[in-house]
């Protein structure tokens, strides 16, 4: 037809103008079905027979878990080298030569390394969720059932793509399941051992929180930045949250220099600028500011 033809022209035309073409035959991006793909597989390797149709028993597990990791390491090596020749163009370098290879090569094998330790924080955490949810009835129901702990467990899996500096993948990790779960985490937050996120929908947790041990957060709890301005993209911007710290639904806690002190409580809504003391008891009494009360 006549009219589709003057779209694609068009089309074309927009092309020329604007960019934002990512050419299969030269220099290209990540592919986010295969970063998908790969994650899937990595799941499966941390939860054997919870995130698959097919069964897993004693007699055949030693031979699934060798090829999910070869398919798994085989598919990241791809994204990862993608990934780091996106990293070269970025700051002026021609194009990826063969070191990337290698270097996607080692970076996918630091990965696999540190996966059983990644594996181990991760039993804590569901324990944690366990424990600290009532309406939990099996560490089984936790692994098959909790938004939260899906997002936990993809977030301790980009996070050490972040660390090694590479771009785009890790936040396509946590996009992914941003989407799946409506929890944001950012590849770049610290978050220590035992994390619990219940019910979790709307949780925000910016690129520079840091987490501490044994923190709990409710629904709609967002950990962000005061400011918003370009210039400060490499600063810290978001808060410090200390061990053993509860925060509850809706709470907003904001800026690179807010410390929550160990053991605090966070009430629900509440608007925190500010450093608070550990052990400190912060809430909103009806039609009246935060109160807080140290221990």
């Amino acid at each position: 037809m006549e009219a589709l033809e003057k779209t694609v022209e068009a089309l074309l035309g927009s092309y020329e103008r604007s960019g934002g073409v990512n050419h299969a035959a030269g220099p290209n991006l990540p592919s986010r079905a295969a970063v998908v793909a790969a994650l899937e597989d990595i799941e499966t390797l941390i939860f054997p027979g919870f995130r698959e149709e097919e069964g897993i028993n004693d007699s055949n597990l030693g031979l699934v878990a060798g090829e999910l990791v070869h398919r798994a390491a085989k598919v990241l090596s791809a994204e990862v080298e993608r990934s780091i020749g996106y990293r070269n163009r970025l700051a002026g370098k021609p194009g990826c030569p063969a070191a990337c290879h290698i270097e996607a090569r080692d970076l996918v094998v630091r990965f696999f390394e540190v996966l059983p330790s990644i594996r181990e924080v991760l039993m804590e955490d569901i324990d944690a969720a366990f424990r600290g949810d009532p309406a939990a009835k099996s560490l089984e129901e936790v692994i098959l059932a909790y938004p939260g702990l899906e997002a936990i467990v993809v977030h301790r899996i980009a996070h050490v793509f972040w660390a090694e500096g590479l771009p785009l993948l890790p936040r396509m990790m946590s996009e992914h399941v941003h989407g799946k779960t409506g929890i944001d985490i950012h590849p770049g937050a610290t978050i220590g051992r035992r994390f619990f996120i219940d019910h979790g929908t709307g949780v925000v947790i910016g690129e520079t929180a840091m987490i501490g041990n044994d923190v709990k957060v409710y629904q709609g709890v967002t950990l962000g930045a005061l400011s918003v301005r370009k210039a400060e993209g490499e600063v810290k911007r978001h808060p410090t949250i200390e061990d053993g710290v509860t925060i509850y639904s809706g709470a907003t806690i904001l800026g690179g220099s807010t410390v929550v002190g160990r053991g605090s409580v966070i009430g629900g809504n509440v608007w925190l600028t500010h450093s608070v003391p550990a052990g400190s008891r912060v809430y909103l009494p009806e039609g009246e500011g935060a109160v807080i009360e140290p221990r």
